[in-house]
């Protein structure tokens, strides 16, 4: 009786078994990734539609007004600077935001009307009001931190940026803004490509995990071609200096986009923003441009003839 008992009790265990497993519904397969989406995940579209936007914004001001464009760029930074302050109020940076955005359009409009004396004695000036400004509201040992990232952010936006400025204020100078301009979109375009379709060895891996030095490659020759295209059939100037250039610019574009990357590792940030798609902040697409201003005014100060 208890063998009989055990048998039919292990019947109908196996029953229950195979009733389950005839139930069992499979998983559905992984949804495939959307056409939109990059290896560098972002909306490839929506990065598209909204950076050729810029250029031809950008293209518009330098054919028609080049006040335009220096209003341009001063809008830019003026948002720029708020996303980088309240990118500082996560670390419980309290930046004074007025005396920079005063500084801001002072330090650009000298570059525009004074030169490069004007926009670094403008720095200085903006420097010293932040300064005061954030002292004189009381804090202490936290005050001279606050002010310190109010500093950084008029060196690192509008200081730099006003070197776009006295090139567009310079002779030929739409001429010399569109090469600077088509440098770092050369690197950012040649490293992007050059990336997805052979990028294997991480450049940074615990900075910027998608860039790889494949794609630093890429950014060199594509950025080294537009160099020699634009200096030496448009601007008149010695081809090496276009190649010579194009490798600068890839150096500063990918200084600039690197230590952003590594501000927001360290603030914990995506994004400094999300006002332009596909991009995220307006800081987002100046960090590489920024960097490599200064370098492009200089090496066309001493390469392009007048």
């Amino acid at each position: 009786m208890v063998d009989q008992a055990d048998e039919s009790a292990l019947s109908r265990i196996r029953a229950a078994r195979e009733l389950a497993r005839s139930r069992l519904v499979e998983p559905p397969p992984p949804k495939p990734a959307t056409p939109s989406a990059s290896r560098a995940g972002r909306n490839l579209g929506a990065a598209t539609a909204v950076g050729l936007g810029l250029i031809g914004a950008v293209a518009l001001t330098l054919v028609f007004s080049l006040e335009a464009f220096v209003i341009l760029v001063i809008l830019a930074c003026l948002i720029a600077d708020v996303e980088l302050t309240r990118a500082m109020a996560v670390r419980k940076l309290r930046v004074p935001l007025l005396p920079l955005w005063v500084g801001t359009v002072g330090m650009l409009v000298s570059a525009w009307v004074g030169g490069p004396a004007a926009l670094v004695t403008a720095l200085v000036l903006t420097a010293g009001t932040i300064f005061v400004w954030r002292l004189l509201d009381g804090g202490g040992l936290d005050a001279i931190r606050d002010a310190a990232a109010g500093i950084f952010i008029a060196t690192y936006v509008p200081f730099l940026a006003g070197f776009a400025v006295l090139m567009v204020a310079a002779e030929r100078g739409p001429l010399l803004v569109a090469t600077f301009i088509l440098l770092v979109v050369g690197n950012d375009t040649g490293g992007y490509i050059a990336g997805v379709l052979f990028g294997k060895h991480p450049m940074a891996p615990s900075i910027s995990p998608k860039k790889s030095w494949e794609g630093f490659a890429g950014s060199i020759i594509l950025s080294s071609v537009v160099g020699v295209v634009m200096l030496s059939i448009v601007l008149d100037a010695p081809w090496w200096a276009g190649i010579g250039l194009g490798v600068l610019a890839v150096l500063t574009a990918t200084t600039g986009d690197l230590s952003e990357s590594l501000l927001k590792r360290d603030l914990g940030l995506k994004d400094l923003g999300h006002i332009l798609p596909g991009h995220g902040g307006v800081m987002d697409r100046l960090d590489s441009l920024l960097v490599t201003a200064p370098v492009a005014h200089l090496v066309f100060s001493l390469v392009v003839p007048s």
